[in-house]
């Protein structure tokens, strides 16, 4: 089984107007859209668009948090979320006026006794079982939740994958992460230097591998993406063509694309390659990627790789 935690799931409010958007003033809208989400549940999403069964866990509280719950579970998902007692699920407010205005909530506090809760549910993961983290930690919560889950699951076999940046990523690779999936800025980020070319991108993904991480994927927004495996092999997806709609939710897709790649074929060349179509899926979408736009990008990278090269 798969499963997703999203510690700070949110319902995203969007607002499109004509115009710009006047401080201070009576502004109107010409359409609004709700989005439930957050990164876990992103994954968790694509991978149903997959075909794939998933459990999403995390934090919801008030009528916000039930509506996510209710919204995960008309997916398809395994919704197992922890209801807290106080505060309500995040509203974030994206204002679409020519340029993109966001107000994004901070969420409920999340005591104590609640994280325990979630770290029991956590403990019926077994040999095989793959766990996703993704995204920033709530203040209420310790800086080191990742590395806290991580030590409690180790020598389990479980498969972990993180998606995160700095710190939060740099101190989980000791637990020898199946995958982590920073982007090209947040390797510069954690290395404190320019990365131009593949090969420096390379040396900077062994860097990694030499603190523990297993496979390093690489985002790489219109450059592509690169996976460095822990085999030593280098594989490079380009960006197929298409019209950029929408960057939420695309790093997570492909994450789950990767990881529905992984499961179906065992080869990571094929994963890296299924999770471009699906962050590229979502990318030329209003919403998440649909199962059939990835399969139908996964085919056409697929034949073009077949006219250019030997596969």
């Amino acid at each position: 089984m798969i499963y997703t935690v999203t510690f700070n799931p949110a319902i995203d409010y969007i607002v499109r107007m004509n115009g710009p958007l006047a401080p201070g003033m009576t502004n109107r809208s010409t359409s609004e859209d709700c989005y439930f989400g957050g990164k876990g549940i992103n994954v968790s999403t694509v991978l149903r668009n997959l075909d794939i069964e998933s459990t999403a866990l995390g934090f919801v509280a008030g009528f916000t948090g039930e509506a996510i719950v209710e919204s995960v579970r008309n997916k398809g998902i395994i919704a197992d979320f922890i209801m807290l007692d106080e505060g309500i699920s995040r509203i974030n407010v994206k204002i679409k006026s020519g340029e993109e205005t966001e107000i994004n909530a901070q969420g409920p506090f999340i005591p104590q006794d609640a994280f325990d809760r979630l770290l029991d549910k956590l403990d019926i993961l077994t040999d095989g079982d793959i766990l996703i983290l993704a995204g920033s930690i709530p203040h209420s919560l310790p800086a080191n939740v990742y590395e806290i889950i991580l030590k409690r699951l180790q020598g389990r076999g479980i498969m972990s994958v993180v998606d995160a940046t700095g710190d939060l990523l740099k101190n989980v690779l000791k637990y020898r992460p199946f995958l982590v999936k920073p982007n090209n800025h947040e390797l510069e980020e954690i290395f404190g230097r320019e990365l131009i070319t593949d090969d420096e991108l390379e040396e900077c993904a062994v860097r990694l591998q030499e603190m523990g991480a297993r496979n390093v994927l690489i985002s790489m927004a219109g450059e592509g993406s690169m996976l460095i495996t822990e085999n030593g092999e280098r594989y490079r997806e380009g960006v197929p063509a298409g019209t950029v709609r929408n960057s939420v939710g695309a790093g997570d897709s492909m994450v789950a694309g990767f990881i529905a790649g992984y499961i179906k074929s065992g080869d990571p060349r094929s994963a890296l390659r299924m999770g471009a179509a699906a962050g590229s899926a979502t990318a030329f979408s209003d919403d998440l990627a649909t199962g059939e736009l990835i399969y139908k990008i996964y085919g056409m990278m697929l034949e073009e790789k077949t006219d250019h090269e030997d596969i």
